[in-house]
């Protein structure tokens, strides 16, 4: 499992990659910690869905949805990804 941060058309992505080859792309902002670290997140599942947890204050969100899924609060936007020749490509 593996996250990088990258920039896409002036915005700040969180793009993970699980260890199944699943790619999804998220806001790298921390709407609670107000910080772009969301690629330095913990990745981890609640039952079946993927997540990603802050790594400052650990709220948890769907890699699928972007949905905080450990309490009430802001969800992180979700972005397209796919990988189109050997090319990651985000759809912002």
């Amino acid at each position: 499992m593996w996250g990088e941060a990258a920039l896409v058309d002036g915005a700040q992505i969180a793009l993970v990659r699980l260890s199944d080859e699943r790619l999804f792309a998220l806001d790298h902002w921390d709407p609670v910690a107000k910080a772009n670290v969301m690629a330095r997140g913990i990745v981890g599942s609640k039952g079946e869905t993927p997540t990603l947890a802050s790594p400052i204050h650990k709220q948890v969100y769907s890699l699928v949805t972007g949905e905080c899924l450990s309490e009430e609060g802001p969800a992180l936007r979700t972005y397209e990804v796919r990988v189109e020749d050997g090319n990651l490509e985000v759809k912002a």
